[in-house]
C-alpha cells in the first residue's frame, strides 16, 4: 500500500512538473495557475517561479520516495521527519486550492493535491 501510495504522489507530481515546465517555456496555460491571476503566457518573473514550482515539487516526490524506501535508503532516517514537510506543503496547497479565485485551478488541481496530501500522509504514517 505504501509504495502505491508513494508512486502515485510521484506521477501525479511529474504531471505538474511537466505543466510547470511548459508554462516556464512559454505554453499559453497561465490561466490554469497562479490563482488565475494572468491568460495567455507568463510573464518572464512568474516562469522563473513556476522553475522554482517544479523544482520543489521534485524535491517533494523525492522525499516520499525516500521515506517510502523505494530511494537512497541512506536517507531513510532524515525523511522521518522531512516527510512531514511534505504532508504540511500538500495540506497548504489543498486550503490555497480550495480558496482560490481561478474555477479551472478548483477544477483541475484541487483533487490532485487532495491525492498528494492523503498519498503523502500514508507514506509520513508507515
Amino acid at each position: 500500500m505504501i509504495n502505491i501510495a508513494a508512486y502515485s504522489f510521484s506521477v501525479i507530481t511529474l504531471l505538474a512538473v511537466a505543466f510547470h515546465c511548459a508554462l516556464a517555456l512559454g505554453m499559453p496555460w497561465a490561466e490554469l495557475s497562479w490563482g488565475g491571476k494572468y491568460s495567455g503566457r507568463l510573464p518572464a518573473p512568474m516562469r522563473v517561479a513556476s522553475v522554482a514550482s517544479a523544482l520543489v515539487l521534485v524535491f517533494l516526490a523525492l522525499v516520499v520516495m525516500i521515506r517510502a524506501g523505494l530511494l537512497l535508503p541512506r536517507w531513510h532516517s532524515l525523511s522521518q521527519k522531512v516527510i512531514w514537510g511534505v504532508v504540511a506543503y500538500c495540506g497548504v496547497a489543498v486550503l490555497a486550492h480550495i480558496f482560490t479565485p481561478s474555477k479551472w485551478e478548483r477544477i483541475l488541481w484541487l483533487p490532485m493535491v487532495v491525492i498528494l496530501f492523503i498519498t503523502g500522509l500514508l507514506v509520513a504514517r508507515q
